[in-house]
């Protein structure tokens, strides 16, 4: 998967005192100055066509993934559609994670996030609102990649329930490594050495993982790692979501997976947001 090329909203540090005072009083709540800040960085999104390769990313995804393994995967008994929705909904998880390092990053790099905190603005506001304009994105391209998986033969055999919980999973995931990427961004400064530094982790978690082929078609001695690794394991969640639903058996596992990285990458992403520079 190729990283983002330079997608983050552009800002100035000029702009922060431009925002606040267009906010409607002298001291706002800190959910209307959410409102002002996550408004901003969605429309920035919607006017230089971001949300439009949110819609294009799955679709490059779909064709990417499916096309070239589809026969392959037939001739050994595998609904391929079936098979892969789970990892190209991943993939564009960690695209809207690439993203979110992006916007963090040149926010760091150009003193807007400085310039934020010598205002009377929350301290978390920033953070939560580059993580809402996040989710934006996630539902943009999750929505485009199930309407692409439609059109591949993908469908949600475990009904309503499992839809809907396969699609609160997937942007938990994606939610969780967002919020580690702002903290990455914050600390870094650097949107394209970012972008090339998660690049590397993505592609290697995504292709040896279990959400491409099956275990049995790695080499024996690395499919412990295939198996148990993190992506793995929320492919099979998010795959037995779409088939005859999940079992607590399956599932325990993957949560804990997301709720070790959200114990770890919250604070972190908490304390890069709000330190001094």
């Amino acid at each position: 998967m190729s990283a983002p090329t330079d997608s983050a909203p552009r800002a100035h540090p000029g702009a922060a005192a431009t925002l606040f005072a267009e906010l409607p009083s002298a001291h706002p709540s800190n959910f209307r100055q959410w409102r002002a800040l996550s408004g901003r960085i969605v429309r920035t999104m919607a006017t230089k066509g971001e949300l439009i390769v949110a819609v294009i990313t799955p679709l490059v995804f779909t064709l990417g993934f499916y096309l070239p393994l589809r026969f392959v995967m037939k001739f050994q008994g595998v609904d391929y559609a079936q098979f892969v929705m789970p990892i190209i909904v991943l993939q564009t998880m960690a695209f809207t994670m690439m993203s979110n390092a992006q916007l963090a990053a040149f926010e760091a790099l150009t003193g807007f996030s400085t310039r934020l905190q010598t205002m009377p603005i929350g301290a978390l506001v920033p953070l939560s609102a580059r993580i809402a304009a996040g989710l934006v994105r996630s539902v943009t391209s999750l929505v485009a990649a199930l309407v692409f998986g439609y059109l591949i033969g993908f469908r949600f055999v475990a009904g309503f329930g499992q839809a809907v919980a396969f699609c609160a999973f997937a942007l938990a995931v994606g939610t969780v490594l967002a919020i580690g990427a702002d903290a990455l961004g914050s600390l870094t400064k650097s949107p394209e050495s970012l972008s090339q530094a998660l690049t590397l982790p993505t592609l290697i978690f995504g292709m040896l993982s279990c959400g491409f082929v099956p275990e049995r078609n790695f080499p024996e001695w690395i499919r412990p790692f295939v198996r148990n690794q993190p992506i793995s394991q929320f492919s099979f969640a998010l795959r037995d979501m779409t088939a005859d639903g999940v079992s607590w058996q399956v599932l325990w596992v993957p949560l804990v997976w997301l709720g070790g990285l959200a114990i770890v990458l919250v604070p972190l992403a908490i304390w890069a947001s709000v330190r001094r520079s």
